[in-house]
C-alpha cells in the first residue's frame, strides 16, 4: 500500500458512503482510478468490508462490560470463538497474554441482563472464572485509522 491507498482507507472509514468522485478529489486521483485502487484493496484483503456504525444504545444495549475470561488449562482462539459466539451479548473476543484466556466485550440491556451473560459464560465447559470490569462511560471509541 502507499501513501494514496492509505488516505483511501482514511476517507473511506471516515465515511464508507463517501463517493469515488470525492475520494478522487482529495487524493488527487480521478474517480475511475480510486474504483481500480478500491477494488483492488479489497481483493487483497485490505478493505474487508463495509459496516454501519450505529448507537448501542438506540437499540436498548445500555450496559457494557469488559470481561477477563479464564479457562482450563491452554486453550485455542478457535475454542474460545467457539465458547463466546453463540453468545450475542458478545460484541468482541480477543486472545491475550497474561493470566486470562481471553479478553470479551459484552453489551446487554443492563447490569441484570450483563450478569444473566456472565452466567451464562462461566457454565460453558471449560470456563472456570470471569472477571469483569462495567463500562461507566466511554471516553475514546474510536475506528483504527489507515495512515
Amino acid at each position: 500500500m502507499d501513501p494514496i491507498d492509505r488516505k483511501i482507507v482514511a476517507l473511506l472509514r471516515e465515511d464508507a458512503r463517501r463517493s469515488f468522485r470525492d475520494i478522487g478529489e482529495r487524493v488527487g486521483l480521478s474517480a475511475p482510478a480510486v474504483k481500480r485502487r478500491v477494488d483492488r484493496m479489497e481483493a487483497e484483503g485490505v478493505i474487508r468490508g463495509y459496516a454501519a456504525v450505529i448507537d448501542p444504545a438506540a437499540f436498548g444495549w445500555h450496559a457494557q462490560g469488559i470481561v477477563s475470561l479464564f479457562c482450563e488449562g491452554h486453550v485455542t482462539g478457535d475454542q474460545v470463538r467457539a465458547t463466546t459466539a453463540p453468545h450475542p451479548e458478545v460484541t468482541a473476543a480477543y486472545t491475550v497474554a497474561g493470566q486470562a484466556s481471553a479478553l470479551l466485550v459484552i453489551r446487554a440491556r443492563d447490569t441484570a441482563h450483563l450478569e444473566e451473560t456472565l452466567e451464562r459464560l462461566r457454565a460453558e465447559p471449560g470456563v472456570t472464572a470471569t472477571q469483569t470490569q462495567v463500562v461507566l462511560s466511554t471516553l475514546i471509541d474510536r475506528p483504527t485509522h489507515a495512515s
